[in-house]
């Protein structure tokens, strides 16, 4: 019998944000049991001069192994039209990123867990805390929500925006 593993996803676009991750939103709920949402926040992009983006967390327990859940997300970046070879800096009509796999900790080319992002990025770390605060981080051994903290967020100052995913996840459930 297999043992189901918590997952968090960050989600995150700038081009037609508040659509694509609607559509991002409706997949994973569509995809994975009892997904659970964050607020999302709008924030300047990184790394690069561009709109800003909108991102949120999404919090699931799933069966399915790493690799098929990095799969499913990129099908659904997809869907999202978010092509492959895009460069990393650059505006995105869809990013999901695994931050966190239950306690898995690897280190590959194509994969990376925990994130290394999410302890410098607040628009990951702020609704990890927020969606699941007592979660923790298996390399820092701290919680997301000591982690939050501890966390100086006014360097990436980000805004609440309401996209509706709370009534999204409760329709599907």
């Amino acid at each position: 019998m297999s043992r189901s593993t918590r997952v968090f996803v960050a989600a995150g676009s700038n081009v037609d944000p508040v659509e694509n991750l609607r559509l991002a939103a409706r997949e994973l709920s569509r995809c994975f049991s009892e997904v659970r949402f964050s607020a999302a926040y709008r924030n300047a992009a990184v790394g690069f001069e561009g709109d800003d983006f909108i991102n949120y967390v999404a919090g699931f327990s799933t069966d399915a192994a790493v690799e098929a859940v990095v799969a499913e997300l990129q099908r659904i970046e997809g869907l999202c039209g978010r092509e492959r070879e895009a460069p990393k800096w650059a505006p995105r009509s869809m990013d999901l990123d695994i931050l966190l796999y239950g306690d898995l900790i690897c280190d590959r080319p194509s994969l990376v867990l925990p994130r290394p992002d999410l302890l410098r990025r607040p628009y990951m770390l702020g609704p990890m805390a927020e969606l699941a605060p007592e979660v923790i981080h298996p390399l820092e051994k701290l919680s997301m929500g000591d982690l939050w903290k501890n966390f100086d967020p006014a360097a990436h100052p980000m805004q609440r925006v309401d996209l509706g995913l709370e009534s999204l996840a409760a329709s599907d459930a």
